[in-house]
């Protein structure tokens, strides 16, 4: 399935099943009332969906089957992309946790950070180039990541307000997977059975914030944490619906100009071992995200372009879609 939130008239959040044509969807609450004549917890939002397990899946699907030849304006339940505004596929996760699991990328951010402090600080020492980034042993023994503003969530085609103390404003091209059953302990080889499915993922980074604050022995701080910096979207979509999710294409353009185009074959861990590191000695819950980490070359810090005010970024990973959102921010 394609499942999808987005604002009703009233203001609430509710859960929709994305059409074939992906240009319509089926309020589900909206067609369970109709049929039932009162409303399912399970379709309350997307965590309670999650919460609902393949019992609630299964009412969804029938519904999706029930209305699928049924003509946009024929049914109040079918409604039209365009006539909508889409959330976040979960407004607000139960938690976020960011890994960092392409090598590539890794190698030529790091590069490229070396670049900016030598800038920054005038060291006229050579530069390392991406081949002489050596990354450190735990990178390959264990997926690394650091704890995200689940606050900070907004959906796709919402304008991202550009920070204040920003002069480098970057995306990342990244995709990630919702937990949809609880687990501890979990084994990586039983943790495709949590992951709920899969969207997409664009990390706004105020680059030269970040490049500061990393000097010092912690993780990122304001280089991540700001308002509308955490964009996901446009939808979820199940894991029957991509048979391989370390074989998709993944493609960033700014304002139409292709600017990155990778695989996620380039994963170092898969998200089955990232589930089973970060469940160890405690409990995931249905709702929360964890990211992929930027696909190679997939950020103006690996290519040395750097976002301007009004640029449109677009996000598309095979499979699940397209985010799209505008940067909007001060002149520079």
């Amino acid at each position: 399935m394609i499942l999808a939130s987005f604002q009703a008239t009233d203001g609430t959040a509710r859960v929709a099943a994305v059409r074939r044509d992906r240009a319509s969807l089926i309020d589900l609450q909206a067609a369970h009332i109709g049929l039932r004549g009162a409303p399912d917890p399970a379709f309350a939002d997307m965590i309670a969906l999650m919460e609902g397990g393949e019992a609630a899946l299964d009412r969804a699907r029938a519904l999706e089957e029930r209305y699928a030849d049924t003509s946009v304006g024929t049914d109040p339940v079918v409604i039209g992309l365009a006539d909508v505004r889409l959330l976040a596929p979960v407004p607000r996760p139960t938690q976020m946790r960011d890994f960092s699991v392409f090598e590539q990328h890794m190698k030529q951010a790091g590069a490229a950070i070396a670049r900016m402090r030598a800038e920054r600080t005038g060291d006229t020492g050579p530069l390392p180039t991406p081949a002489d980034i050596r990354l450190p042993p735990v990178f390959y023994t264990q997926p690394l990541y650091y704890k995200a503003n689940r606050m900070n969530v907004v959906g796709p085609d919402v304008e991202v307000r550009w920070p204040s103390y920003c002069q480098k404003m970057d995306f990342e091209l990244e995709f990630g997977v919702f937990i949809g059953r609880a687990g501890r302990d979990i084994d990586a080889a039983n943790a495709q059975a949590h992951i709920f499915g899969y969207t997409i993922f664009n990390d706004f980074s105020a680059r030269d914030a970040q490049e500061l604050e990393m000097s010092g022995p912690f993780g990122p701080c304001k280089g991540k944490d700001f308002d509308s910096g955490n964009a996901m979207g446009p939808w979820i979509v199940t894991p029957d619906e991509l048979p391989d999710p370390y074989a998709l294409t993944m493609i960033a353009r700014v304002n139409g100009e292709e600017w990155c185009r990778n695989t996620s074959a380039g994963m170092i861990h898969s998200f089955e071992t990232m589930i089973a590191h970060a469940s160890r000695d405690e409990t995931l819950h249905p709702g929360e995200f964890l990211g992929s980490g930027t696909v190679g070359g997939g950020s103006g810090l690996e290519i040395g372009r750097w976002l301007n005010p009004g640029d449109v970024v677009e996000l598309e990973v095979q499979g699940i879609g397209v985010l799209r959102n505008r940067v909007i921010g001060p002149a520079r």
